[in-house]
C-alpha cells in the first residue's frame, strides 16, 4: 500500500508555508485532509490534493480546522467589503460591530436566503474549510437543517472533498483543470471563487504538491 510520507510532507510544509511555526492544530487538519485523501480517493491526481489544502490553507487562515466567518466589521470596512448593500457611510453605521445583523443584510435576498428579516443572511452565514454561505449551498450538501454541521470535521472535509471534486460550488471541478498534461493552477480558483486571490492559492498549491510524496508500507 502506498501512503504520503507524512515526515517529507510536513517538513516541507514548515519550511515553505509555516516558517513561523505549526501548531497541533494545524497539523491535524492538514492530517485529516490526508487521512480523507489516502481512504477514499488515493489513485487520483495529486494535483487536486494539493490544491484542496491549498484552499483550506487560504480559506482558514493557515488555522487547517473549519472556521466561522468573521463578520465583525466597521463602519468604513462595510462600504469596501460589501459596495451597495450600504447607501451611505451613516448606514453602514448603524450595522458596524455588529454581526449578525450585518450578516442578515449583505446576504439577503440571495444565494436562496430570504430578505434582512428572515435571519437566513446569519443562519447560512459562511462556515468550514471551504466558507460556504447562503442557503442554496447549504441545501447542496444536506446540511440547511444543521449549518453548524459545517464546522465539525467530518463535514467540513465532505464539503472540500465532494464540492471541489464534483464542482458543487460554481460547476466548475478540479478535473476541469487538472487533468493528465492540462495543469491550472490560477484559473482553478474559480472552482470556488472567481479570481480572488488566485495567484497567491496557486503558489500554495504548488508548494503543497512539492511536498506530496509517496512510501511504501
Amino acid at each position: 500500500m502506498m501512503s504520503i510520507n507524512r515526515k517529507f510532507f510536513f517538513d516541507r510544509v514548515r519550511t515553505h508555508l509555516y516558517k513561523n511555526g505549526l501548531d497541533q492544530d494545524a497539523v491535524d487538519g492538514h492530517s485529516a485532509i490526508l487521512d480523507r485523501w489516502e481512504k477514499d480517493i488515493p489513485k487520483d491526481d495529486d494535483r487536486w490534493l494539493a490544491y484542496m489544502l491549498a484552499t483550506a490553507y487560504h480559506e482558514t487562515g493557515g488555522r487547517m480546522q473549519p472556521v466561522e466567518e468573521n463578520l465583525n466589521y466597521s463602519a468604513k470596512r462595510l462600504l469596501e467589503v460589501f459596495p451597495g448593500r450600504f447607501k451611505d457611510a451613516a448606514e453602514a453605521a448603524r450595522y458596524a460591530g455588529k454581526p449578525e445583523k450585518i450578516a442578515n443584510r449583505v446576504y439577503a435576498d440571495r444565494l436562496g436566503n430570504g430578505d434582512e428579516a428572515s435571519g437566513e443572511g446569519w443562519r447560512y452565514r459562511g462556515r468550514g474549510l471551504v466558507q460556504i454561505t447562503g442557503k442554496t449551498n447549504y441545501e447542496k450538501f444536506g446540511i440547511a437543517e444543521s449549518p453548524d454541521d459545517a464546522l465539525q470535521t467530518d463535514g467540513a472535509l465532505t464539503m472540500l472533498f465532494d464540492g471541489m471534486i464534483e464542482g458543487r460550488y460554481t460547476g466548475k471541478s478540479l478535473g476541469d483543470f487538472f487533468d493528465g498534461p492540462r495543469e491550472e493552477w490560477v484559473e482553478a480558483r474559480r472552482i470556488v471563487n472567481g479570481y480572488d486571490r488566485a495567484d497567491d492559492i496557486a503558489r500554495y498549491a504548488k508548494h503543497y504538491y512539492s511536498a506530496i510524496s509517496y512510501t511504501t508500507g
